[in-house]
Parts: C-alpha cells; sequence; structure tokens
C-alpha cells in the first residue's frame, strides 16, 4: 500500500509498518540532502541546533553545517552545499527534516524533494509497494505542525511514479501534483514558505529547489547518514 502522511506523528504511525519512509521537506532539508548526496559526500541528519551538534560532528569526523541559513557558508541553503567536494561528510542540523528522519523505524528510509522524486519513486518501486510518503511541514512557535504546499507537491511528486494500491490521502496528493504540472513555478514561489524566503534574500534556494527531475541520487539512511544509493562504490 502507497500511503501519504505529514509530519513527526506520520512517521510514528507508519514507519514500523513501512517496508520504505520517503522523507519530503523541500525548503529546505531534503533538497539540501539530495545536493550533497548528489556530490557522492554524506550528510549526517542532527535535530538539534545547540552546542551538542559540534561535538556530534567531530564524532563523526564531519563538518558542520551551520543552523543558521547562509548562502555563503555551509548551512541549511541548499545553494551554500552546491561545491561539497565527493566524499565529504557534512552534519546538518534540522529539527525538522532531521527529526524525521531519524525517528523512522522502516527497513529502508530515503529522502526526496523535487529534484530526485523520480530517481528515489523508482527505487521504491524496485524494492517494495509498501511505501509511505512524509510531508515534513513547517511547524508554528508552538512546534505544532503548520501546513507546507511546497510538502505537498513534492510528496504528491513521489507519489505519482510509486507503483501500487494507495490510499484516498496518497491518491488525493498525487492528483494535485498532476494538476500542478504546468503552474509548478507559480505555486512554489507564491506559497508561504517561498515568499519567505524570498523576504529574507534566499531566491536562489528557492529557484534551486525548484529544478524540478535533474538529479539521479537515492540518499538513503544508512547508520545514521544519508548517502548516495545510487553508487555502489559509496561505503
Amino acid at each position: 500500500m502507497i500511503n501519504f502522511e505529514w509530519g513527526i506523528e506520520g512517521v510514528k504511525k507508519f514507519s514500523a509498518v513501512s517496508d520504505i519512509i520517503v522523507i519530503v521537506d523541500v525548503f529546505s532539508f531534503s533538497t539540501c540532502v539530495d545536493v550533497v548526496t548528489g556530490n557522492n559526500a554524506y550528510i549526517y541528519p542532527y535535530k538539534y541546533k545547540d552546542g551538542s551538534a559540534a561535538e556530534y560532528a567531530r564524532s563523526c569526523g564531519a563538518q558542520l553545517a551551520s543552523p543558521v541559513r547562509s548562502l555563503d557558508n555551509i548551512s541549511l541553503s541548499p545553494y551554500s552545499l552546491k561545491n561539497v567536494t565527493e566524499l565529504s561528510r557534512i552534519v546538518l542540523p534540522s529539527p525538522n527534516g532531521s527529526e524525521l528522519s531519524l525517528l523512522s523505524k522502516s527497513r529502508i528510509t530515503l529522502c526526496a524533494c523535487l529534484r530526485n522524486y523520480r530517481a528515489v519513486a523508482e527505487y521504491a518501486n524496485s524494492i517494495s509497494s509498501n511505501v509511505t510518503v512524509i510531508a515534513a511541514g513547517e511547524k508554528w512557535p508552538d512546534g505544532s505542525i503548520r501546513f507546507a504546499a511546497e510538502d505537498l507537491i513534492g510528496a504528491g511528486a513521489v507519489i505519482s511514479v510509486l507503483e501500487g494500491e494507495r490510499t484516498s490521502e496518497a491518491e488525493a496528493c498525487s492528483s494535485f501534483f498532476e494538476s500542478s504540472r504546468n503552474k509548478l513555478e507559480d505555486l512554489i514561489l507564491s506559497c508561504v514558505s517561498g515568499k519567505e524566503l524570498f523576504d529574507r534574500g534566499f531566491s536562489a534556494d528557492v529557484h534551486l529547489a525548484l529544478e524540478t527531475n535533474c538529479s539521479q541520487a537515492i540518499p538513503s539512511l544508512v547508520n545514521g547518514c544519508y548517502i548516495n544509493q545510487s553508487n555502489s562504490s559509496l561505503h
């Protein structure tokens, strides 16, 4: 069965009974993961943005990405990660996408965005039709989930390629993506998260996230680290 759900409660409910979980957090965790693994580097999700992140990075022999978004320094900005070199190790503090990834109890946890949705979905098809796609959403100040149009679209893109019987929620999510194909850029540029990033000077991140189906990276979580499953030479 192909399932679709939102956020932490969705991961808790479905990950233990799904062969595969796919995390979708378009702005910006999933796009960061795609960019780094697409360069055949390693990315370690970390849920905290406090001082413990530096210690964790040291324990992994990795560089700590700044939790403060910056285009110029390695951070939660996908654009800042474009030139990460092969086999680099990056710890990415993110209390949303990272937390969802690390909560997963599925046999396989993948990460998808608009850039790599087809590659990820086709890889999932080769393994199982028992898949749950999780849209991360954003968070309100009290920690509750905030609907995010970009994650609904990203999740729908993945589901549109997945093979198997779909729940009504998964079918509706896929249908929304299919009906949005011709206006995808307008929808994402005008959604709340897209406008927030533009207003803060991060239009480069938005345009990078909009490079639809341009990547063959298949980020798979292995021992707490996302690696590119499409490159069997990575160890």
